[in-house]
């Protein structure tokens, strides 16, 4: 399955990346890299992709699942992103997701829930980011920390459902 063709085919003038490739490449930028447990990074994309998946997102959400992170972390530049052979609305979903400097929990969420797509993202982003198990093994205050930093974020999205819930966004 191929992310939806970008509506301007003039700007791509090789065929999109397949799923399959965009996990190879997200894989490849994150490698070497740990989340805050310790554990591959690539674990986390998985995650959050089959999130987006099991909450029926379609291919350009699974895309952006898999580089949801990339920019942000400085895995993929912000100029590589621009010139993929990426769907608009997968590029558009990214640019959604990826916090920028300076940038406020409100306009952050203002963002995604403007961007068709992205809200699903960040909903499955949160729930792997603030499952139980994960966050057990992180010292108290850390754990402390991001859950209330997790739990305002999805107050913001209007996501009431509990962490690991299941509600599908309009988009």
């Amino acid at each position: 399955m191929t992310p939806d063709p970008d509506p301007d085919p003039h700007l791509h003038p090789h065929p999109l990346l397949t799923l399959a490739e965009v996990e190879a490449l997200a894989r490849a930028a994150h490698a070497g890299q740990t989340d805050k447990a310790g554990r591959p990074y690539a674990e986390h994309l998985h995650a959050v992709a089959e999130g987006v998946r099991a909450r029926g997102g379609d291919a350009d959400q699974i895309a952006a699942a898999w580089l949801h992170d990339a920019v942000e972390d400085g895995a993929l530049a912000g100029q590589w992103l621009n010139e993929a052979p990426l769907s608009r609305r997968t590029k558009d979903v990214v640019r959604a997701v990826t916090k920028r400097a300076g940038e406020g929990p409100r306009e952050y969420a203002r963002r995604i829930l403007a961007t068709p797509g992205a809200a699903l993202v960040k909903q499955a982003d949160l729930a792997h980011n603030a499952d139980p198990a994960r966050l057990a093994v992180l010292d108290e205050a850390t754990r402390v920390r991001l859950t209330e930093k997790y739990a305002r974020m999805r107050a913001l999205l209007g996501l009431t459902d509990g962490a690991a819930g299941e509600e599908r966004r309009g988009d």
